[in-house]
């Protein structure tokens, strides 16, 4: 017998967690006709910056791990997919200002700054090695909207302020929001509102049981694009 939809609540959000479907992919086909089908709103020019991102990506991870090696033959679905799916849900007006927490070899920051060539980008790690794998991709790429810098998203400025801040599996949720929630500028003039944008995997209600944050929405990933592999995967937003 079939198990309807189940709804999670309780936490003061709710989504329809899908049955999970299986992976789609096929593996003989090329990840670059693959992901503009996929991502049919991302613009034709930007392809081009993603492709050589990805190249640099996997010239780098053979010096330092910036991904799991295992990984190094799937970064265009295991990891550019997976980043580029906010774009499914975010809009930008010119100039938007968003920080790439711990943002370790450029995820998520690098893909969103190529599709979003207006909006300026922050991408901030505490390893140095990291950063100058990040500073050199992003001076190879010539992408004028991103700045990199070492240190940690606590020790920024006070005054210092974006209108989003990104994470991808950083740490604890909690820690998380504790970390950035004085850097971030109200505002509702994006879609969504100024806020958190955060990749998590798997059962983080615990997370947010314990710490009393309520997300103004989440996205189940695999929900939104069934072929990529992305069970129990979501985009959390808290709106500050």
């Amino acid at each position: 017998r079939k198990r309807p939809p189940r709804h999670r609540r309780g936490l003061g959000f709710s989504f329809v967690q899908l049955k999970t479907l299986p992976t789609l992919v096929n593996p003989e086909e090329d990840p670059w006709t693959t992901l503009p089908r996929w991502f049919p709103e991302i613009a034709k020019e930007a392809w081009e910056g993603l492709a050589a991102y990805t190249e640099l990506l996997r010239e780098w991870n053979a010096k330092i791990n910036l991904v799991s090696r295992k990984d190094t033959d799937r970064i265009e679905i295991k990891h550019l997919a997976h980043c580029l799916i906010a774009t499914k849900f975010l809009r930008l007006m010119p100039k938007a200002s968003l920080l790439d927490v711990g943002t370790g070899g450029g995820l998520p920051g690098i893909p969103l700054a190529i599709c979003y060539p207006a909006a300026n980008f922050t991408l901030i790690d505490s390893i140095a090695k990291k950063i100058v794998a990040v500073e050199d991709m992003v001076a190879r790429l010539g992408l004028k909207n991103v700045t990199v810098i070492r240190g940690r998203a606590e020790e920024l400025p006070a005054k210092r302020s974006f209108d989003f801040i990104l994470g991808r599996a950083v740490t604890d949720l909690s820690v998380f929001y504790r970390w950035v929630r004085n850097k971030i500028r109200k505002g509702s003039h994006h879609a969504p509102a100024n806020g958190i944008l955060y990749w998590k995997g798997g059962d983080y209600s615990k997370e947010l049981e314990t710490s009393r944050l309520r997300p103004a929405q989440v996205w189940d990933l695999a929900e939104h694009l069934p072929e990529a592999g992305l069970e129990e995967k979501y985009l959390v937003h808290f709106k500050i």
